[in-house]
């Protein structure tokens, strides 16, 4: 009886918890978070054209190019791949 009510008790409260997951998605919520360093998150989302943008990382906008992981001479940290652009 007793590992009855446990269990029961713990499906209630894993029930719960998912309830408040909130996993959807907001359009209060900008498309992007900045953290620290020059670098943010870009939150999956789609375009005006209907093409879905997976979440990827970004570089801060600034005034240069040079700092870009776009840049010909620089590697993007998350993928390894170099810059191409001059």
């Amino acid at each position: 009886m007793k590992k009855t009510l446990i269990v029961i008790a713990t499906l209630f409260v894993c029930g719960v918890a998912a309830a408040k997951g909130g996993g959807g998605h907001s359009s209060s919520h900008s498309s992007y978070s900045h953290g620290s360093g020059g670098s943010h998150s870009v939150k999956g989302h789609t375009t005006k054209n209907g093409t879905y943008v997976p979440p990827h990382h970004a570089t801060n906008p600034n005034d240069t190019k040079k700092d870009n992981w776009s840049q010909k001479g620089n590697v993007n940290p998350y993928t390894g791949r170099p810059g191409t652009k001059d």
